[in-house]
């Protein structure tokens, strides 16, 4: 594998075209100035005239504001202004820049082999407007957003029509991390945008409210040469043609650690990711990646407590099957890729091997990105205040019960989510899935391809017992810097029964209730969330062993299965390419027991057998081999390219987990796990279980 990073780094080496700027953009009064002069005079014009004629809003005043605000503008070929981008919550300031800006005068444009080019800028600009009055304009405070000096007193850019981040044109996936779509979610909520749920979100659906090239300019360090650039800022190797362009970037987690009960930790990711585009509506990406790692105790034993048929240790949770490597790590391989078409605005056609998520939480209950990479068709419907979105996938149970000849046993789903925007500020989405699998050999059925169907009328035609099906439904509304989020899963239930309160086991349902507050407390790029969940027991649960919601012996909701409540917090905060994400977990689930003397279900395994029930009545959420949870988890660091997301991180995680017996897969631990590493951020990895 090493080989082949190096072939693709030989190969693509020269692929970088940049230019040297021969002359800067010109003020009047800056006619008479030399070359060498002209970037300061620019600079100092410029902060002259914006500083004259900016007034600071009414309500910023009273709120007392005080910060740095990023203009991020060009000057276009004509000599015209244009602000881009003003990473500010404030509408009132965004319009007062907007309006100084306005009424710059044209100036002559920048010039490239003596032809007027378009040169973009980020302008830091101080409230109160005394503070930029401290000290005369420096290096590093105007820096070109798309460029990279090849001398430190020497600016270059970046030929006219190029840019560092095609993809972001393109109908290819953004990486879901939730620290990421946390920061483009305040984005769309202020824009109106109430389409949030389903992920990961497309480039050009999110560049309508957010100036995707804006955000990542300003994290531009110039660097003069083609490593660092290549390091600190751009994708490894860029190509371009007439129609169609590619990206190659290596990607690595590359991780060491120890938890207190004496195991050394650590990850071993080495992969290669090629993302590219034909035309303007047909993208396409590719990731393979080859893992060696041995994680903290707790990790490890559930990993092997969920082992496949035919003898493979373990399975490595949210990854894969796992090959035994060395004495006590494991080797697991992962491979996804994907196609994405866009034949017009209202369409996306996606076929591939990956996940999704649906949602507006940190937990979904309908669908989540917690279980392994599996196969997918999705379409894509958006027109008027709607978004409708169908899934159809291929799923698989590693069971030994399951398991025919080393082959494992199949099953599909079908998924449609309706979103709709009710108000401005009030969003319905509806939920329904079925699962089945080639009872009869029926295979596929085509009785669920069509997307409109009902399918608990299908389910009900084809035979009652011939599928699983769920239905959800999610609310969210939208305050000022607040957003309130709900989901209600409903898997089987009986009216009556549910008003009995009698506690009648086949009353499976769950619901997620939270809130996300953007920019708290008026402290730009910090994100806080408060989440509860509570799912009752043996929901997801089916009779007919292969129909149960999961895949890989993972789930494919809620990574906790059944059985529990839980409470969740997270603080994300960013400041420039520095972050910190913190996170606390509380929660209450019932197990079943591991001694072998009680062998029945209390409904927390989505795997087990309804049949095999404890009771019929008096079931509650935490019956059983009850276990309270506390997980605490704190990262650090700094994002080393914004172009790849690889960030140099460290954490700490502490969690107590406390069952009243040993559980399978779980045993009673009070652990602390630091670990420290590079990776290249692009999935969420989930070890709060």
């Amino acid at each position: 594998m090493n080989k082949l990073f190096l072939s693709f780094l030989l190969l693509f080496s020269s692929v970088s075209v940049f230019s040297q700027m021969e002359k800067y953009p010109v003020f009047k009064n800056c006619d008479s100035a030399v070359i060498s002069e002209l970037e300061f005079c620019f600079r100092n014009e410029l902060k002259n005239a914006v500083i004259a004629e900016f007034k600071i809003p009414e309500n910023l005043k009273k709120d007392g504001y005080k910060a740095t605000t990023n203009i991020v503008f060009l000057v276009n070929a004509s000599g015209n202004f244009k602000v881009i981008y003003v990473n500010s919550p404030y509408k009132e300031l965004k319009a007062e820049i907007e309006r100084v800006f306005a009424t710059l005068p044209t100036i002559t444009p920048a010039k490239y082999n003596n032809h007027a080019i378009e040169m973009q800028f980020v302008f830091p600009l101080k409230i109160p407007l005394e503070d930029n009055a401290e000290e005369i304009i420096t290096k590093n405070e105007i820096v070109v957003a798309e460029a990279f000096p090849k001398k430190q007193e020497e600016l270059a850019l970046t030929q006219p029509k190029t840019t560092l981040f095609p993809e972001h044109k393109s109908e290819l996936h953004i990486p879901f991390t939730h620290a990421t779509y946390n920061a483009y979610d305040a984005y769309l909520n202020n824009a109106g945008n109430s389409h949030t749920a389903v992920k990961p979100y497309l480039y050009n659906e999110v560049r309508e409210y957010v100036d995707l090239d804006a955000l990542k300019n300003k994290l531009i360090t110039p660097k003069s040469t083609w490593f660092g650039r290549k390091l600190f800022n751009e994708h490894m190797a860029y190509v371009q043609g007439k129609d169609f362009w590619f990206t190659i970037n290596p990607m690595v987690d590359l991780q060491l650690g120890k938890d207190s009960e004496g195991v050394k930790t650590y990850n071993n990711t080495r992969a290669i990711q090629v993302n590219g585009a034909i035309g303007k509506t047909l993208s396409f990406s590719t990731s393979f990646y080859e893992s060696q790692g041995r994680f903290a105790n707790y990790v490890n034993e559930y990993a092997e407590s969920i082992k496949p048929s035919g003898g493979n240790p373990a399975i490595i949770p949210g990854r894969g099957i796992a090959k035994p490597f060395q004495e006590d790590a494991y080797d697991y391989p992962v491979a996804e890729a994907y196609i994405s078409y866009t034949p017009s605005s209202h369409f996306n056609f996606q076929f591939g091997r990956g996940k999704n998520f649906i949602g507006d939480g940190y937990r979904s209950l309908f669908l989540s990105d917690v279980a392994s990479p599996y196969p997918y068709f999705k379409i894509s419907t958006d027109f008027w205040k709607i978004k409708y979105t169908n899934f159809f996938m291929w799923m698989q149970d590693v069971r030994p019960e399951l398991t025919v000849d080393g082959a494992y046993k199949q099953k599909y789903m079908a998924m449609h989510y309706l979103d709709w925007n009710v108000t401005k500020k009030f969003n319905i989405g509806l939920f329904e899935t079925v699962i089945w699998d080639d009872a009869n050999s029926r295979g596929f059925d085509v009785n669920y391809v069509n997307p409109l169907i009902f399918y608990s009328a299908v389910e009900f035609a084809t035979g009652s017992r011939a599928g699983n099906t769920t239905l959800g439904l999610s609310l969210k509304y939208k305050l000022k810097a607040v957003t309130l989020y709900s989901q209600l899963l409903l898997d089987d239930f009986r009216v009556g029964e549910m008003t009995s309160s009698s506690g009648w086991w086949a009353n499976k349902f769950g619901f997620q209730i939270g809130a996300k507050y953007y920019n708290a407390f008026k402290v730009e790029n910090l994100f806080l969330q408060a989440e509860f969940n509570a799912v009752r027991p043996y929901t997801y649960s089916h009779d007919e062993l292969n129909l149960n919601f999961g895949h890989n012996n993972q789930p494919l909701a809620h990574l906790w299965g059944a059985n529990f409540r839980e409470a969740v917090g997270i603080m994300n905060y960013a400041k420039n390419r520095w972050f910190a994400n913190a996170k606390v977990v509380v929660g209450k689930k019932g197990f079943d027991y591991a001694d072998g003397t009680d062998t029945k279900s209390y409904g927390g395994d989505v795997f087990a057998d309804n049949d095999d029930r404890v009771s019929d009545y008096g079931n509650t959420i935490g019956q059983g081999n009850v276990a309270n949870v506390f997980i605490g988890d704190l990262q650090m660091g700094y994002l080393v390219n914004p172009a790849t997301n690889l960030k140099l991180f460290g954490g700490v995680t502490y969690r107590k987990f406390d069952p009243t017996a040993p559980a399978i897969g779980f045993s009673a631990s009070n652990s602390t796990w630091i670990s420290f590493g590079l990776k290249t951020d692009v999935f969420n990895w989930y070890f709060d279980f």
